[in-house]
């Protein structure tokens, strides 16, 4: 079921109405759908690379307000069955605690996930399930979305097809390396 998913999102690419193709898979893509966005707006920047820095604010935008989606199903489910099992169990109160810890650094982990290939959709329903501030969610949501997109529209722009390779085996990676980089440097100025 995965791969005919895959196939679908691939082939939107040569539609006449692409660009509302990715909006939808990057929309539901933050809440529910499997594949993520770049599967379609790679092809697209490629087929289109004058168009790659609009390609990529659609994908932004609509990922963004996915993420708001993914938040209040979270919101939403948490109050009317996540809870309920929590306290059946009596541990109402350790979810009580992690949400705090999580709202805490709940920025970072939606940022985290924003630009890496952990699954988004996972930090906005746990968002929305935790109640961390909306503000700095979507705050949070816009900065790593469009780092994200933005940075594969770039490199695709200037490169063209010879950097998809790089982009779709280890372009995550990287993101996870500057992701802990980017941290370890706040954590060793927090200890000097």
């Amino acid at each position: 079921m995965l791969k005919r998913l895959y196939d679908w999102t691939l082939s939107m690419a040569q539609h006449p109405r692409a660009l509302w193709a990715l909006a939808f898979v990057a929309f539901i893509e933050s809440s529910v759908f499997p594949i993520p966005p770049d599967i379609l707006m790679i092809p697209l920047i490629i087929a289109r690379p004058r168009a790659a820095f609009k390609i990529a604010l659609v994908a932004t935008v609509a990922s963004v307000l996915g993420g708001m989606l993914g938040y209040f199903i979270g919101y939403g489910a948490f109050e009317t069955i996540g809870k309920p099992v929590l306290e059946f169990y009596g541990k109402d109160a350790y979810f009580d605690e992690f949400a705090v810890k999580y709202n805490e650094w709940g920025a970072w982990a939606v940022l985290i996930a924003g630009v890496t290939p952990f699954p988004y959709k996972v930090i906005t329903i746990l968002s929305g399930a935790t109640s961390l501030s909306l503000p700095v969610f979507i705050l949070a949501s816009v900065v790593a979305r469009a780092l994200r997109f933005f940075i594969v529209a770039a490199l695709l722009w200037k490169f063209g097809a010879p950097i998809r390779d790089f982009i779709e085996k280890r372009l995550g990676l990287v993101f996870i390396a500057f992701v802990v980089i980017l941290l370890g440097g706040f954590y060793a100025v927090k200890f000097l």
